[in-house]
């Protein structure tokens, strides 16, 4: 990385300094000299890749994905087969609010930064924060967007990022914390989740044996946010795609499947030259009560 690289990068993160919070004190940071630092002192390297980890105490239990299944990702959405879902996060994120206001908000869950990034495209005065428990991932968001800030952190420990303070919350094919995020979300502010439906790459389902979406998978988001949040809108976007055999391998290998599919080169090459898979998502924007 060059020495232009690391400052867009650190400017990135002290952009949204103001709003991130320490993971030892819960106070609030500030950049300084390559790290970012709270008022008692606890002091938190930038790396030389770009990110932050606000990762303390005892090693997590949860696990991230690995820097294979991220390139795989990043592969699979840099040939543009989930356009459409992320147009359709950035609308949902985006409408109502004056483009040019300085807002911030933040992806939990961000792999490869791809949905941030298009969020922030869209959204020209925006500055976002892409949070995510591994550091592959915070290396790639670092470099995803320039507006784009990137901090390593669990989101089952508790965001490290101060109450009231986003627009806009994403989670998307990600694991969700909702007392953490309705804590973290400003008046008006709107929590994006996405989740697949079960039509979702349902014909690579039984040739491949990749993971299935719970059927109950709607109900029980709707438990989970019972409470702290509302429904606002809820969109499905349905789409076919027509994937040859090494984008068939990309979407194996960059998600849950990529930890159970053993056997999936070989099914993947019993394949025909090229597939039409749906793509099936529910996008919802919630309130919080």
């Amino acid at each position: 990385m060059s020495p232009a690289e690391q400052v867009a990068e650190q400017s990135a993160l002290a952009a949204v300094a103001e709003v991130l919070s320490c993971p030892e004190c819960d106070r609030g940071l500030a950049s300084a000299a390559g790290t970012l630092r709270c008022a008692h002192g606890h002091s938190f390297d930038i790396a030389r890749q770009g990110y932050v980890s606000l990762l303390t105490g005892a090693a997590t239990k949860a696990t991230g994905d690995t820097a294979a299944m991220l390139d795989a990702r990043a592969a699979f959405q840099g040939a543009g087969y989930f356009e459409p879902v992320a147009d359709a996060i950035a609308t949902a994120a985006t409408t109502g609010y004056d483009p040019d206001a300085p807002e911030i908000l933040a992806d939990i869950g961000a792999g490869t930064g791809y949905y941030l990034a298009r969020v922030l495209d869209a959204f020209p005065a925006a500055r976002g924060i892409g949070l995510d428990i591994a550091k592959p991932a915070g290396r790639r968001c670092a470099r995803v967007h320039p507006r784009a800030a990137a901090v390593v952190a669990d989101a089952w420990r508790g965001l490290p990022i101060r109450d009231r303070t986003l627009t806009a919350v994403l989670s998307v094919f990600a694991p969700r914390n909702p007392a953490a995020v309705s804590r973290i979300l400003a008046p008006g502010g709107r929590y994006i989740v996405v989740t697949p439906t079960v039509a979702h790459l349902a014909e690579l389902i039984e040739p491949i044996g990749m993971v299935t979406v719970d059927p109950e998978k709607d109900r029980r988001l709707a438990a989970a946010l019972d409470g702290r949040f509302v429904r606002a809108e809820h969109r499905t976007i349905e789409y076919p795609m027509t994937l040859p055999r090494a984008d068939i391998a990309n979407l194996v290998a960059m998600g849950p499947s990529a930890h159970h599919a053993d056997s999936a080169g070989e099914r993947i090459a019993r394949l025909p030259e090229s597939v039409e898979v749906t793509a099936s998502v529910t996008v919802g924007t919630y309130l919080p009560t």
